[in-house]
């Protein structure tokens, strides 16, 4: 267990240091800015990457969405979710520690203004209404774990599911960041409101209850509706 929690630190830590690293740091670069469908990319390459370097220690969740999807999906024991929800955020929050870091180097940073957080109302990237906000996260989480499941189900053609899955990821991203700046993960939403430090943090709740309602809904589908049973 422990080498299990220790993979998902770092993949989760990966994934919210690339990915929101990217927005902080890379997205509005003047002239050679990567924009959104670059952040929409980096999130998707960090999960790609982490899945085939630790995927198999941890099973590579690096998302409590993921992993209490897993637990409805009847594929993850519900005794080690708590312990890999501690994980992933303990990692999320190291990583927009560095990111702080690194960010404060430059005059002028003020994580207050934004810090690749999550919102709604006025604090969505183009303005979209906390119903939106809320219908987004639930859809897309929802989708996002049925892919998992789908790419890792043992009908599926073996060592392609890390590729499918991070590319789920960039297709999220491109829906969503405008919407909400993409969240369908409470770790690294948590990660760097805790450093952009008030609306935020008052908003952080959508940003548990969606993405872990929408995972258990795409748990629950899978297991009910496309995932055939062993035989005996």
């Amino acid at each position: 267990m422990s080498k299990r929690l220790i993979a998902e630190f770092f993949g989760t830590f990966w994934l919210v240091f690339g990915g929101c690293g990217s927005a902080v740091l890379a997205a509005g670069f003047p002239e050679l800015g990567i924009g959104f469908v670059g952040v929409a990319l980096a999130f998707g390459l960090t999960v790609l990457t982490m899945a085939y370097a630790v995927g198999h220690v941890s099973g590579g969740h690096f998302n409590p969405a993921v992993s209490i999807g897993l637990v409805f999906g009847g594929r993850f024991a519900a005794r080690d979710l708590i312990p890999y929800v501690v994980a992933q955020v303990i990692g999320a929050i190291a990583a927009a520690g560095i990111l702080y870091l690194i960010a404060s180097g430059k005059a002028g940073f003020d994580a207050s203004t934004g810090f690749a957080s999550n919102g709604f109302g006025e604090h969505s990237p183009d303005g979209y209404s906390m119903q939106a906000a809320l219908i987004a996260e639930v859809v897309l989480t929802a989708f996002f774990v049925l892919i998992i499941m789908g790419a890792t189900d043992r009908r599926a053609p073996a060592g392609f599911a890390p590729i499918a899955i991070g590319l789920a990821l960039t297709l999220i991203h491109l829906i969503s960041i405008p919407v909400t700046n993409t969240s369908v993960n409470p770790a690294r939403s948590t990660g760097v409101a805790l450093f952009q430090g008030s609306w935020a943090i008052s908003q952080l709740w959508l940003f548990w209850l969606a993405p872990l309602l929408g995972g258990a809904i795409g748990g629950l589908l899978y297991k009910f509706l496309l995932e055939t049973p062993e035989k005996p």
